[in-house]
């Protein structure tokens, strides 16, 4: 084993080791605005993860819709709620980790099926992976293969997920409007009240 292969492997754990940290302190910390930062954080922490695995595109995404988007949304959101997590029972607390160490457990059992990891027999290195890097050039015209999967390839794939990004900042939006729209017709009623009171 190469030492360009050793040391990507021990960045490649050292920034899982820095994400796993970051998750515990997301669970444990009860300060909203704090979670949120975190949360980008652990985004951030993914893509750099991304891009030491030659995934840029990925990562790219990760940086964009992780750690900015949906950062922005969690600060909006934050604006209308209250900036401390309410205590839950310790009852539900328990359900919960149950049901997600149950989830992670067949995740992890799944996996078992999964080629190895860098196993150059993979079915995928012998379906179109092969056509993707020989053929893209002169296919589509581009010169990055990536490029040419994500735009042509797997175009109607980007376009859906175009769609559920604008859906969701849309929904968010929308929600945002109709409670600032309640806060001030609430504060209007207010303000008839107390005027006629007086």
């Amino acid at each position: 084993m190469s030492l360009e292969i050793l040391s990507s492997d021990f960045l490649d754990a050292v920034m899982l080791l820095f994400m796993a940290v970051t998750a515990l302190a997301i669970a444990r910390i009860r300060n909203l605005f704090a979670v949120v930062m975190l949360s980008g954080i652990y985004s951030l922490l993914g893509a750099t993860l991304y891009v030491i695995l030659d995934a840029v595109d990925v990562a790219f995404t990760e940086a964009a819709v992780g750690a900015g988007a949906s950062t922005v949304l969690m600060i909006g959101t934050l604006g209308l709620t209250s900036a401390r997590e309410n205590v839950t029972p310790n009852i539900k607390a328990i359900k919960g980790f149950v049901i997600c160490s149950l989830v992670g457990a067949a995740l992890v059992y799944a996996s078992f099926d999964m080629p190895s990891y860098g196993d150059p027999e993979a079915p995928i290195h012998h379906h179109v992976v092969p056509r993707y890097l020989n053929e893209s050039a002169s296919e589509i015209g581009l010169p990055n293969v990536v490029t040419s999967v994500l735009a042509s390839y797997r175009g109607y794939d980007t376009m859906g997920e175009a769609f559920v990004i604008f859906t969701a900042a849309a929904g968010v939006i929308t929600i945002i409007g109709r409670s600032r729209r309640r806060r001030t017709k609430k504060d209007t009623v207010d303000k008839k009240s107390g005027g006629s009171e007086a």
